[in-house]
């Protein structure tokens, strides 16, 4: 291990690189800001390059009518009215300059023959407004940002663990992290730090998201720096996601299957979304499918491992080769399946934390002064149930604001705080795990928490599930006292799995707590024994653990958009 601290002073440090931590580092660059961005996965493989639907904005070039104020009150309606109105505005007024942003960039958007961005349905949006390049959009993307930050000579560190934002007097100095590969421990001191470190759906058994990520560290980072998290319970359940192998269980069968035709069977053969949507059937919404799936697997009606059915087979073979190129390969890679004559087994995964945390919506800016929070790792814009392809356009048009955001807070700091304290603390805290030699192993524990939130925190929950559910988390951080970390020849991923259970525990703590307190069904938020939506409830849950769980009021919706919501009809539509 190389004990020799690495110490680096920048103007903004950005946790994160995927596209929210990018397009913020980008921002500051071209402001002239000397900016450091930190990831613990390599840059071209974050999760943001999974993203295959597309990214919204009212462009208007398919569908003339369509406008700002239309798509944020689509963005208002689909979040079961949780969704901060301005921070919806913001987003929705921002997109059409995100999109530009991209093509500046050099992004591949697929085109109309005159030479238009190709604009599609996607979920419950009035217009068309999603733009796409294939089925890899997030991809796409991903590639533009890392090529511009090339361009901009942005410093990116691939394998650096951050372990703690550093704090003094309510302000932020820096972060402390480690060197995933050789150990070397890394002190930076920053005016601001922008988090965007994703969110923690992989705390579930069956995830889309890819081992170790998405396991809750900016929940973690930001708790522990003295920030809030908003409605962690939130969490939403795509309907299709593969068993097996066990080790890419939760990896996505694309909706894009249903919305060529597939048909969902149970373990008996019956097609059950006539029992559920009959009107929409398998064009029903994410939130309805993932619930019809589990309920059918909860009554007995699954497969033999635990699933339901999803079949294509009766499709003809070049509408799957031309439209499901990437889920034919993958079933063919992972399972030497041909779905051109076999159906797919799947079931609900945990796909996207729509809560996070607490920011305001103009800036994103949190409790914690210089602290700021993007992208799936911040709140406040997607409620009860996310708007297909909002979750791309978010981290444009945020990862701009908030670059600027931090931009103008450090120039207007007289000095910069630190503490030697906080230091040390940091210190400690690696050098404590470095020589932890129990007999708990840290993988084990990590599965733990996942058996319990699948078991008590899944598509559908209830009080006397949730409260098992904090027991046995209760029980699992008492075993946490006796872990063991070993650090090989390979390297330091053991030390980043112990760091990776603490945010796995804060977020499953954080979200059995909210889940508790949200005594009814809303979105993506099932109570079986509280069926119904209740008024009262029309606010967001804000938790720490200082102040356990508050309820905190959303402010009204302005009347230029409220006189916009409508239902929207989803016939022929690809939803979410």
């Amino acid at each position: 291990m190389n004990t020799t601290e690495r110490r680096i002073s920048t103007t903004v440090l950005v946790i994160g690189t995927g596209g929210s931590g990018l397009r913020a580092a980008i921002e500051l660059a071209e402001q002239g800001v000397d900016v450091l961005a930190l990831g613990k996965r390599p840059r071209m493989d974050a999760h943001t390059s999974l993203a295959a639907g597309g990214i919204n904005a009212a462009l208007g070039t398919m569908d003339a009518e369509d406008s700002w104020q239309q798509h944020a009150a689509d963005t208002i309606k689909e979040s079961y009215f949780l969704a901060n109105p301005h921070t919806a505005e913001i987003v929705a007024k921002g997109a059409a300059q995100g999109i530009a942003d991209l093509e500046r960039y050099g992004m591949a958007f697929a085109r109309e023959d005159d030479g238009r961005i190709s604009q599609r349905f996607f979920g419950a949006h009035t217009y068309r407004r999603t733009a796409f390049a294939g089925d890899y959009t997030g991809l796409e993307i991903q590639r533009s940002l890392v090529n511009r930050a090339v361009q901009l000579d942005i410093p990116v560190l691939d394998s650096v663990y951050v372990t703690r934002i550093l704090t003094h007097d309510g302000a932020v100095f820096g972060a402390y992290g480690f060197d995933l590969t050789d150990g070397t421990p890394y002190l930076i001191h920053a005016d601001a730090v922008i988090l965007a470190a994703g969110g923690h759906n992989r705390i579930w058994r069956r995830t889309s998201s890819r081992r170790d990520e998405n396991t809750g560290d900016s929940f973690r980072l930001a708790v522990e720096a003295g920030a809030r998290l908003r409605d962690p319970e939130l969490v939403q359940f795509h309907p299709s996601g593969i068993i097996e192998p066990e080790n890419a269980a939760g990896t996505l069968i694309s909706e894009a299957a249903r919305g060529e035709g597939g048909i969902l069977r149970n373990g008996l053969g019956e097609r059950f979304m006539k029992n559920y949507d009959p009107e929409r059937m398998e064009l029903s919404t994410r939130d309805r499918v993932a619930l019809a799936a589990y309920t059918e697997i909860k009554e007995g009606r699954g497969t033999e491992n635990g699933g339901v059915w999803l079949d294509v087979s009766h499709l003809p073979r070049e509408t799957i080769m031309s439209r499901l190129p990437r889920v034919y390969q993958t079933m063919l890679e992972l399972q030497m399946l041909d779905i051109t004559a076999e159906p797919i087994e799947i079931a609900p995964t945990a796909h996207y934390s729509m809560g996070g945390v607490w920011v305001r919506p103009e800036d994103h800016s949190t409790e914690v002064d210089g602290l700021y929070a993007i992208g799936e790792a911040s709140s406040g814009l997607h409620g009860a149930n996310r708007l297909g392809g909002n979750s791309l356009i978010e981290l444009l048009v945020f990862g701009r604001i908030v670059g600027r955001a931090a931009a103008t807070y450090s120039a207007g700091l007289e000095a910069q705080r630190r503490s030697h304290a906080a230091e040390d603390q940091a210190r400690k805290e690696v050098a404590d795990l470095l020589v932890a030699d129990g007999h708990e192993n840290v993988r084990a524990l990590q599965r733990a928490v996942r058996n319990t939130m699948t078991e008590y925190a899944g598509v559908v929950r209830d009080e006397q599930g949730l409260v098992a559910g904090l027991r046995e988390l209760d029980e699992i951080e008492a075993r946490t006292r006796e872990i063991g970390v070993h650090p090989d020849i390979a390297g330091f991923q053991d030390l980043a799995h112990a760091f990776d259970l603490k945010a796995s525990l804060i977020a499953a703590r954080a979200t059995l707590e909210t889940a508790r307190e949200r005594r009814e069904t809303r979105g993506c938020h099932n109570r079986s024994d509280y069926p119904d939506l209740d008024p009262a409830l029309q606010v967001n849950l804000v938790w720490s653990p200082r102040t356990g769980v508050v309820r905190e009021e959303i402010p009204p919706v302005p009347d230029e958009l409220s006189e916009l919501i409508q239902e929207v009809s989803t016939a022929g539509k690809l939803v979410e």
